[in-house]
């Protein structure tokens, strides 16, 4: 039976805070996954506060089954001796299928539901996937005092996910945003890649055969190939989904940690369609994302002299031999918007915003 609109704001167990009615706002420009149960890696999060928008403990995928125990643990130990300022704190809890991840939620909800901003989800196949953890946050901020409500952010990794996207998007007011899961959906589709995220030589469009002199078709002649985005689709399904329901969509990890080149259009790729962010697995790419998602200087400026140049936003202007409508401000408007999120938390961004000179009014 369908719910009504109005009981998604009334909170799933007695005493739970109550629903968010809007998603907040904040720069996540990188999520960068660190094992909580690596004494290296742990020792290393205090000091990544402040230089990564979003710092995750990963429960689920790289950590081994024996070492499931020690991670959750570690995770609870790094959240209560560390202030994490501007950074938020998130975790990929394990799979819902899983034998751990009951055990997950019982211990981080209670420990550190208060440091926790986002609980990612792994493979959610349908909104069922979403209700089960909503009803169970619901009744464990309850027991915990909690006095705001846990996020959640859900992973495509199957064709069924991609499928009920819509649904997925729709299933709570907890939803934060979706992550696209390469490597996980190229298994379940059975795509023929072995790579994690990125392109693909082998997906390609060929130029046409050029013609010779008297007419005939050279097939046998040298011809431009042009490599194709394997996960263009995808992206651009969960873009729309999450804009129709006020979320955030996320590319996710990118495998080849050296080819920082690669990484970087992929990225970039992600952030021109609609993304705010992506995941990082290593210290490297925090630094390629933090560039991607981050307008320039350039857009920022255009976007500011096309906002003051169209003054209450109707009709259009010319600048510099270009139309520019009420079209163009919303779009100039989503750039300023997140150029001053951005700036809030970067000093370098604000400061180089701030060298743009002012535009004057039309």
């Amino acid at each position: 039976m369908t719910r009504s609109a109005k009981d998604f704001f009334a909170p799933l167990a007695v005493g739970a805070p109550a629903p968010l009615r809007e998603i907040p706002a904040r720069p996540s420009r990188a999520i960068h996954f660190f094992d909580p149960g690596n004494p290296k890696m742990a020792a290393k999060v205090p000091g990544m506060v402040g230089t990564v928008d979003v710092l995750l403990g990963n429960l689920e995928d790289a950590v081994k089954a024996e070492n499931k125990e020690a991670s959750r643990q570690g995770l609870v130990e790094i959240a209560r001796s560390t202030d994490f300022g501007p950074t938020q704190l998130w975790t990929r809890i394990n799979s819902l299928d899983s034998p751990w991840v009951l055990d997950d939620l019982t211990t981080l909800v209670p420990e550190i539901g208060h440091k926790l901003d986002v609980i990612m989800v792994p493979k959610v196949q349908g909104a069922e996937d979403i209700h089960y953890v909503d009803r169970l946050l619901a009744q464990l901020e309850a027991k915990a005092g909690l006095d705001r409500p846990l996020q959640v952010h859900a992973i495509l990794e199957t064709a069924r996910g991609v499928a009920n996207i819509e649904e997925i998007c729709a299933a709570s007011p907890r939803m934060q945003g979706l992550s696209l899961g390469p490597a996980d959906l190229a298994a379940d589709r059975r795509m023929k890649t072995t790579r994690v995220g990125g392109g693909h030589p082998g997906y390609l469009v060929r130029q046409d055969a050029p013609r010779d002199e008297a007419g005939g078709t050279r097939y046998d002649a040298a011809r431009a190939t042009y490599q194709q985005d394997l996960w263009h689709y995808t992206i651009a399904r969960m873009v729309d989904a999450c804009a129709m329901h006020g979320i955030y969509p996320y590319y996710g990890p990118f495998g080849d940690i050296a080819d920082t080149v690669a990484c970087e259009d992929q990225f970039r790729n992600a952030f021109l369609l609609g993304c705010v962010g992506a995941w990082s697995l290593h210290p490297v790419q925090i630094a390629i994302a933090n560039k991607v998602f981050s307008p320039s200087v350039e857009d920022v400026a255009h976007a500011r002299r096309v906002i003051a140049a169209m003054g209450d936003g109707t009709g259009a202007v010319m600048i510099d031999g270009k139309m520019e409508d009420d079209a163009s401000v919303k779009q100039c408007r989503v750039m300023v918007a997140l150029a001053d999120e951005l700036a809030a938390i970067d000093p370098d961004l604000r400061k180089a915003y701030d060298a743009i000179p002012d535009q004057p009014e039309a």
